[in-house]
């Protein structure tokens, strides 16, 4: 699996620096009202073997979809979108 790396750009004084750092995946589901914060098991497994690394503890997982990745700060998210219980 290939590793995600983001590029910083930093600007002290008047140079230009690019630097690179792996930055952490972290995977949410939403579990009612609130979000719940999954750390990665492996940084080798794909997001759906982590989905079913955690499909174990949280079975809703096993008809989830995986939305991302997108940088949030610091880290790399996805998200576990589910669509049982709702109406519609």
């Amino acid at each position: 699996m290939e590793k995600q790396t983001a590029f910083l750009i930093v600007k002290p004084k008047d140079k230009f620096m690019l630097t690179s750092a792996i930055l952490p995946r972290v995977f949410i589901l939403q579990e009612r009202e609130n979000d719940l914060r999954l750390s990665d098991p492996s940084s080798n497994f794909s997001p759906e073997q982590v989905m079913d690394f955690y499909s174990g503890n949280y079975p809703i997982l096993t008809t989830a979809k995986i939305e991302g990745p997108e940088i949030t700060g610091d880290e790399i998210e996805y998200r576990f979108i589910t669509t049982l219980g709702t109406k519609g």
